[in-house]
């Protein structure tokens, strides 16, 4: 396992952050960091990146514990945003690479590299007050990425963006993961989730409450729905093994969701139905992340 941490507790004055809080994150993969607001991610995070220290509890790191000097290993892009509004955008880049143990020749290497793949050469020299947020955003981004960090912490990273140029990072964040790059997203955007992420663990009162694959995680909380599309322009069969939620006519064909009751099998079911009508297709409804994501929080 790449990153671990292992019951990690956080206490502030009267409130408790976290408490013990383990995860898993795979190496080389994008993991999803959920939870509602005041949860206790941002606590995590600031752990993980050695901001401030648990109270008890450990972070390890390709299986040691976590050392001062890992911090240049990560990158990490923060919710609350801050770049300098009177400075140039390349100044502040190269500015904030150096930060990051880069020398003045290696960060303006890569630094017009990634301006060249964002298509924002042009912004070197202008001021950073003179961009909208979304591009305060893509400048933050590469600052985040540029120094070559094997675990890069993403938390909300496409607040302010457009759907063209979240699209564009989402696009950005797949390819650093195919470099082999270790990824944590922490957001409140669950189709982003589902589209980005491997594995996620869900962090509700202090306290981790679900965790694992995506796939998994939504095939656990199926709520036995099922989509029968039939050949004809009749269905009329009813029995106590299942409710019909609805049934829409499509040209030649009638398209039905079923809900199973728990007394029957997936497999029964789909007997009933075909036994007795020319079934065209056939599938199991998995819940989205954000239904999971409100089931678990409001139980």
């Amino acid at each position: 396992m790449y990153l671990e941490t292992k019951d990690v507790v956080k206490q502030y004055a009267h409130h408790l952050a976290l408490n013990k809080v383990s995860i898993s994150v795979p190496q080389g993969t994008v993991f999803g960091l959920l939870g509602p607001n005041g949860a206790g991610k941002t606590t995590l995070i600031r752990i993980i990146t050695r901001i401030t220290a648990p109270d008890s509890g450990e972070v390890f790191l390709e299986g040691r514990p976590s050392r001062a000097e890992d911090v240049y290993r990560i990158g990490y892009l923060p919710e609350e945003r801050g770049l300098y509004k009177k400075m140039k955008v390349g100044e502040q880049a190269m500015y904030l690479a150096q930060l990051r143990g880069m020398s003045k020749q290696d960060a303006h290497r890569e630094l017009m590299i990634w301006f060249k793949r964002f298509d924002i050469t042009s912004w070197y020299n202008r001021k950073v007050e003179e961009l909208s947020k979304g591009m305060q955003q893509k400048v933050q981004f590469i600052s985040t990425v540029i120094h070559n960090p094997d675990l890069l912490i993403f938390d909300e990273p496409f607040s302010g963006f457009d759907p063209v140029n979240a699209d564009i990072v989402k696009n950005e964040m797949l390819r650093l993961k195919e470099e082999g790059k270790t990824i944590i997203l922490s957001t409140h955007n669950m189709e982003s989730v589902e589209a980005l992420c491997d594995n996620i663990a869900l962090i509700h009162k202090s306290e981790v409450v679900l965790q694992g694959r995506v796939f998994d995680i939504r095939k656990e909380h199926r709520p036995g729905i099922f989509r029968f599309r039939l050949y004809g322009n009749g269905f009329d069969f009813e029995h106590p093994s299942f409710t019909l939620l609805s049934k829409e006519t499509y040209h030649e064909f009638i398209d039905l969701r079923i809900r199973k009751t728990e007394n029957i099998s997936s497999n029964e079911l789909a007997k009933l139905i075909f036994d007795r009508y020319e079934v065209v297709s056939y599938d199991e409804e998995l819940p989205t992340m954000n239904d999971v994501f409100i089931q678990t929080v409001t139980q």
